[in-house]
């Protein structure tokens, strides 16, 4: 796999049928190890193990209705009161962080609420946080780490 611009970490990956697997803390499973699952696992313990997020606080692959259409966040962490805190959108390296990237996760949102919106490939991160008592999104130089 790809070198990211993000922590390493002691990853646990499995053969089976000439096809990897990626162990998920969070689902507690092995998961085929494609390119937006190596940037997705490496982004859950760099929140985990560097920004300080508790592991407990976040969920993988969740579902969502938005129109009628069901969809699939990648990421979402929670507050202490079980809101959407943080949604991230996870690519792989081969995909170019473009505005139908941040259109996607602004979909997410328009649904969860979450004040700060993420978006990586892996290799480039892009933080939005939502200005208090306004409507628009401001970009953070880092993702900030964990208040929870």
């Amino acid at each position: 796999m790809i070198q990211l611009n993000l922590p390493a970490f002691e990853h646990k990956i499995k053969k089976q049928q000439d096809k990897l697997y990626i162990y998920d803390s969070i689902r507690r499973k092995y998961l085929l190890l494609t390119p937006e699952e190596w940037v997705r696992q490496h982004f859950l313990h760099y929140l985990i193990s560097d920004l300080r997020y508790p592991k407990g606080l976040i969920t993988t692959e969740s579902g969502l209705k938005y129109h009628q259409l069901q969809r699939r966040t990648d990421i979402v962490v929670f507050d202490r009161q079980a809101k959407p805190f943080m949604i991230v959108e996870c690519k792989a390296p081969s995909v170019t962080i473009n505005q139908q990237v941040f259109n996607q996760i602004a979909t997410y949102n328009k649904v969860l609420q979450a004040n700060l919106l993420v978006v990586s490939n892996g290799l480039q991160h892009f933080c939005c946080q939502l200005k208090p008592g306004t409507q628009s999104w401001e970009f953070l130089p880092t993702i900030p780490s964990s208040p929870l």
